[in-house]
């Protein structure tokens, strides 16, 4: 018979599974209205996901609190203290993902009018696999299944070639005059949204593998890199280094760009850009609060002074770095001075997204990360 402390502890462990696998029931209805919500244009729906946050939030509180006591009351060594260690982790990437369905249902709050589109059946795709993902990364975690949890991983980079198609597809329309320039940046965000659903899904099954086998998954070279290039407008600078960087095309780094006061692209820079082979004609200007998880961005390059304001306040994980360059759109003169002023920028830029991605993978490489060779 099992002694009274096997009891409690088995106890307190289907207790705290429990809890999370109603925690991530919660979050995966909540994506699944945001779903509905979008495809009938339902802002009861998109109301309902907002208001039942608040339950998620609650079992969050309710979860930290269960693993502490846990803590205090069963002393855990090895593989139980692994569990409650991940628990708490996983408590706050699903607290994360309800933070998600919110966000996606106020981005539906703001879409005017749009009629339906072949783009939707995309919506649906990535909205189920990132939920499907959060649903079996909450039933590897309650069952242990390394195996599971492996599956699930696999499929995050079809989530993030589905996201791109989906942006490339919302640019066309709106380009062809079938969605406004509201709409545009709302159902872009969504797509974002459910990508950092399967990013998070991703995070969670890594950690059940720690669980089950005490080896970091987090430290094996799939790590991406977020690095987001800010300025004034994100109309010349920032969008160029993001052409820029998107040019090296290396899995390992993600680049995004952003302005204080975004304003259109620079035709300008759209040309000076494709003379070199860098398209951005389908790129378009963004706050912000637009670039999804801001605050977790590894790196974050201010290109203008006044984007030093958007730097984290201290202590912060992430590189913070100043490279205040002159917008050349700004630039008043003959044809030869502004293209001289565009060359310059671009030349100052290239060195140093040169640098400072050879710093990021080489420091990579030290590590035991990546060994790919750059």
């Amino acid at each position: 018979m099992a002694s009274h402390l096997e009891t409690s502890l088995k106890r307190d462990l289907d207790l705290i599974r429990g809890k999370v696998l109603e925690m991530s029931a919660r979050a995966e209805d909540a994506l699944r209205d945001c779903l509905l919500a979008l495809r009938e244009h339902s802002l009861e729906k998109a109301y309902s996901v907002i208001i039942r946050d608040q339950n998620i939030d609650e079992l969050e509180t309710e979860i930290d609190r269960l693993c502490l006591e846990f803590l205090v009351r069963q002393q855990p060594v090895a593989q139980h203290l692994r569990f409650v260690y991940v628990t708490i982790k996983i408590n706050l990437e699903l607290e994360r993902v309800g933070d998600y369905a919110e966000s996606i249902a106020r981005q539906i709050l703001k879409i005017q009018s749009i009629a339906r589109q072949p783009f939707f059946e995309k919506f649906v795709e990535i909205a189920d696999l990132s939920t499907n993902m959060l649903r079996d990364a909450a039933h590897a975690y309650a069952e242990q299944n390394v195996q599971l949890a492996k599956n699930s991983i696999e499929t995050e980079i079809k989530v993030d070639h589905l996201r791109n198609e989906i942006d490339a597809e919302l640019l066309k329309a709106y380009q062809a005059g079938k969605i406004l320039l509201e709409d545009l940046t709302p159902l872009m965000t969504i797509s974002r949204r459910f990508e950092r659903v399967a990013d998070q899904a991703r995070s969670i099954c890594e950690e059940v593998i720690y669980i089950c086998t005490g080896q970091n998954q987090k430290h094996q070279g799939a790590e991406v890199i977020r690095v987001v290039f800010v300025d004034e407008y994100n109309s010349c600078r920032s969008q160029m280094a993001e052409g820029v960087a998107q040019s090296l095309n290396d899995a390992h780094l993600r680049f995004s760009s952003a302005g204080i006061n975004p304003k259109p692209i620079d035709a300008r820079t759209v040309d000076f850009l494709k003379q070199r082979g860098i398209d951005i004609s389908r790129h378009y200007s963004k706050s912000v609060e637009q670039i999804p998880n801001f605050d977790h961005y590894h790196v974050i390059v201010a290109l203008a002074k006044e984007a030093q304001k958007v730097f984290p306040f201290p202590p912060t994980s992430a590189v913070c770095l100043d490279w205040n360059v002159r917008d050349p759109s700004t630039v008043q003169g003959s044809p030869q001075e502004i293209a001289a002023a565009y060359e310059a920028t671009y030349k100052f830029i290239c060195s140093h997204i040169q640098d400072l991605t050879k710093a990021i993978l080489g420091s990579k490489d030290q590590e035991g990360k990546y060994h790919n060779g750059k």
